[in-house]
């Protein structure tokens, strides 16, 4: 950029400061991050071509407080180095503009004939930076600029830059703007810390949450607990409780006013240029933070009987209130979303300044709203993006305090999306908030307080606090059928939840009984395929399975999935569940490559509904759908690929928000990575996962649950392993008793530990005792399971070799050859355990806890 020759004198190009430096704010020492839009804004301005006497203005644009003035400060600063000229025009008025340029004219060497009335001066100045005389090399930056039809004329043209910093949108679509936005949480703990000297981490986490990461909010708040030595737990309290009051305080040096005089002063301009667009601003104040639908604003003019509704119903009126919002950058407005959001700090301030009954009113209509954007059944997963814009602003609107029955049907509606979604501790947090409110006015066994509370028991279930979920559900189940009727539809649903309380205590055939009633009610109230049906359905499954009856559960699965895909026209969430409880059923059924084939692809499934951002990929299904698939492979004879995966999805389980090493999903999954790590040949890590899990499962479920005896069989098999025989043949009697005395003689579990006791028996040189017990436990398997299920096939080669051990060669034979032949038939030839039988080796039975 040389200097054009003229009769002032140039400047000395080897200067590192500009000749002319006027009004530019001092360098604000506390400016934190924004090196990004420091770096996008100089590649915009470097990018312009010095050669052109027509660059496009640059543009900083954002709502009052986000820092545009002060990032343009800084680029003022950083870069004055690059020109011979800078200067500040303070842009709020038109005449100011004048002023200020008229200002530079001397500085051009354009008053030598002497002084110049201010059209004549700002004339010049412009004509002179369009011609780059006496410098080329230029910054004008005007600072809080109003609309751009407003100063356009006084804008100059020429090889020099101009920076606008304004709130107003319309700036976005006429010159080269960056839209400047809040700090993200990083560079606002960062500026806390410089700030704040001795602030902690979480401290200033905390702070710049309730503050919306704004950073004039910021920049008040770090001044005033700077000043007066306040810690920043005692200013969160007093946002708490005095907001308004804070955000007056302490005007910050490097701003022209407090957050609240901002905001008060754009609000007083709305309201004079368009009071249908303040009067929309302030029922936007008491919806949450998050981006509003236009839409559920829209529904205004249908629903609200009122002034404002009526209003509404003018579409000209409201598109330019809207506008008129945005352009005074009072929200961000997102045409291509259709959403207008408002700051927290600019609710609260609008909050503050209005009476208390406009704030009831206002606060009601809201409600209205928000009800009236209900989509309805929160099961059907084409209803879940509707919850989800509504979800953000339930608690800020306060909707859960309502105590009108629509209002509780949203709150119902959001809380079991929640629930299904897998944001379960928010759940609980929400249905908490609500039940409080309700029960204060409406009392104990108010329909919505109990159908709430069933809502909670299922969440504290699937977060295994089975005990806990127990505890509410059985007493609300008690209420509500007296309140509402045994087969009213809000108690089956809560009777439903029932019977994965009984199968938490090892109750399986008390939870069999009451599903098998349920489903039968359920099918009569709600119709065949009725999602709760297909629930009712598939709890009774996992109750078939419970008690041993695996053809039934697989035949069960098998109808509700094609349902669930019939209703949901392809693959959903609920279509993944039904696939993993067919793969299961077939895995138990003993059909282990079928079940392995099926249990890959609902894992392909489960991926692409998480890619899809349907659900999280820690949801409960997802998880259980890969430690199934690993138990699968380990069944199919994939030790490796089974190993692999189950130390995976162990991970997954133990880091999960959801679970955590103490679930009893996730000691599930414990179980079957010591599972795979035994058959994998490492018996000593497999022993200490076993044995931990076994001390955490007597913790959870109680010392004689099923899940804790039959645990045992897995710590019984690697301590043979070790040669520990007499402690396998203590463990197995031990869990023997148990499960003879929860499940009876008969039970799968029971028969599974009947049979590796007799291996352990064998072991211990008596022969003729594990025959014994081998050949009657063969009778009930075959009956139980039918003559080719894999189990049945394991008991069989080890009767063979205990009939050979005590001189029953031929018959031993005989069976040996047939239970070959039905192996190989049933898992093929390659199989480890067809060659470990081959070779003339006995065979264990492990345990596998399947899902509650």
């Amino acid at each position: 950029m040389d200097a054009v020759v003229s009769s002032v004198p140039v400047q000395d190009t080897g200067r590192r400061v500009p000749i002319v430096w006027g009004s530019v704010p001092q360098r604000n020492k506390n400016f934190t991050g924004r090196e990004g839009l420091l770096a996008e804004l100089r590649g915009r301005i470097t990018s312009d071509s010095l050669d052109v006497t027509a660059v496009l203005p640059h543009a900083l644009q954002g709502m009052g407080g986000v820092g545009k003035t002060q990032l343009a400060v800084e680029y003022a600063h950083r870069y004055q180095t690059d020109y011979d000229l800078v200067w500040w025009v303070g842009a709020e008025q038109p005449a100011v503009i004048r002023s200020a340029l008229a200002a530079l004219a001397p500085r051009l060497g354009l008053t030598e004939g002497g002084p110049l009335r201010t059209e004549d001066a700002v004339a010049l100045v412009l004509d002179a930076l369009r011609r780059g005389d006496p410098y080329r090399r230029w910054l004008l930056v005007f600072d809080n600029a109003e609309s751009p039809e407003l100063i356009r004329s006084l804008i100059p043209h020429g090889p020099g830059h101009v920076l606008v910093t304004s709130r107003d949108r319309s700036w976005l679509g006429q010159v080269d703007a960056i839209e400047v936005n809040v700090f993200d949480r990083a560079e606002s703990v960062q500026f806390l810390s410089r700030r704040v000297p001795g602030i902690t981490a979480s401290d200033a986490i905390e702070l710049a949450g309730a503050l919306g990461d704004l950073p004039l909010a910021l920049e008040q708040a770090g001044a005033l607990q700077f000043e007066t030595g306040m810690a920043a737990q005692e200013y969160l309290q007093l946002f708490r409780e005095a907001s308004g009051r804070l955000l007056a305080e302490s005007q910050p040096t490097d701003y022209p006013m407090s957050v609240a005089a901002v905001w008060s002063l754009s609000m007083s301009r709305l309201e004079e240029q368009s009071p249908f667009a303040l009067r929309l601003l302030r029922r936007c104040a008491f919806f949450g933070p998050e981006p509003i639908s236009l839409e559920l604003l829209d529904r205004g003019k249908y629903i609200l009987n009122s002034d404002f509704g009526t209003a509404m119903r003018d579409r000209l009126a409201v598109s330019r209130a809207i506008r008129d919002i945005g352009r005074y950058a009072l929200a961000r407005i997102d045409t291509s979303a259709r959403t207008l959001q408002v700051h927290r700090l600019v609710q609260i301030a609008i909050r503050e300044e209005l009476p208390a009954e406009d704030r009831e009113r206002i606060r009601d209509e809201v409600h209205q709203l928000l009800v009236a954007s209900d989509p309805g059944d929160p099961d059907r997963q084409q209803n879940w993006p509707q919850l989800n814009q509504l979800l953000p602003h339930i608690v800020p609107s306060e909707v859960y305090r309502a105590k009108e029955p629509p209002a509780r049907r949203l709150v119902e509606a959001i809380v079991r999306y929640l629930f299904h979604t897998g944001d379960l501790t928010i759940g609980l947090v929400e249905a908490d908030r609500a039940l409080e409110s309700w029960i204060a006015d409406s009392g104990p066994d108010d329909p919505d307080v109990l159908v709430l509370q069933g809502i909670k028991a299922n969440i504290l279930w699937t977060l295994g606090r089975y005990r806990e979920a127990y505890e509410l559900r059985r007493p609300t189940l008690e209420a509500i059928t007296r309140v509402l009727g045994a087969d009213h539809e809000e108690t089956l649903l809560i009777l439903n939840g029932h019977g994965a309380d009984l199968r938490a205590r090892g109750e399986f055939q008390e939870a069999w009984r009451l599903d098998e009633d349920s489903l039968a009610r359920h099918r009569a109230l709600f119709g065949e395929e009725d999602p709760a049906t297909l629930r009712a359905a598939n709890n009774l499954s996992v109750d078939y399975g419970l008690i041993g009856s695996y053809g039934r559960a697989l035949e069960a699965d098998e109808r509700t999935l094609a349902d669930r895909r019939a209703a949901a026209g392809g693959e959903d969430m609920w279509v993944a569940q039904s696939m993993t409880a067919v793969a299961r059923d077939r895995r138990q059924a003993g059909l282990y490559l079928e079940a392995r084939q099926l249990a890959e692809q609902v894992n392909l499934l489960c991926r692409d509904l998480v890619q899809r951002r349907v659900i999280p990929a820690d949801h409960s299904y997802v998880l259980l759908a890969a430690k199934d698939l690993s138990v699968a492979r380990r069944k199919a004879g994939d030790f490796v690929g089974a190993l692999e995966l189950a130390r995976e999805v162990y991970e997954r389980y133990t880091d999960a928000p959801n679970f955590g090493s103490e679930h009893p999903d996730s000691l599930a999954a414990a179980i079957s990575l010591g599972n795979a790590q035994r058959v994998a040949a490492d018996p000593y890590e497999a022993t200490e996962r076993i044995e931990k899990t076994i001390r955490r499962f007597r913790d959870v479920l109680g010392p004689e649950h099923p899940y804790t005896h039959g645990c045992a069989l897995n710590l019984a098999l690697v301590y043979r392993q070790l040669d520990r025989v007499p402690d396998a043949e203590e463990l197995l009697t031990d869990a023997l008793t148990g499960l003879r005395a929860r499940l009876g003689e008969d039970h799968h579990y029971t028969l599974t530990c009947v049979t590796n006791l007799a291996t352990v028996r064998a072991a211990l040189g008596h022969p003729d005792e594990a025959l014994a017990m081998g050949e009657r436990t063969l009778v009930n398997f075959r009956e139980l399971l039918g003559p080719d299920h894999p189990h049945t096939l394991v008991c069989a080669t080890n009767v063979a070799l205990d009939m050979d051990a005590t001189g029953r060669a031929d018959e031993s034979k005989a069976l040996a050859e047939d239970t070959m032949r039905r192996y190989r038939r049933v898992l093929s030839e390659e199989h480890p355990d067809v060659q470990a039988g081959l070779r003339g080796e006995r065979l264990d039975f492990d345990f596998e806890p399947p899902p509650l």
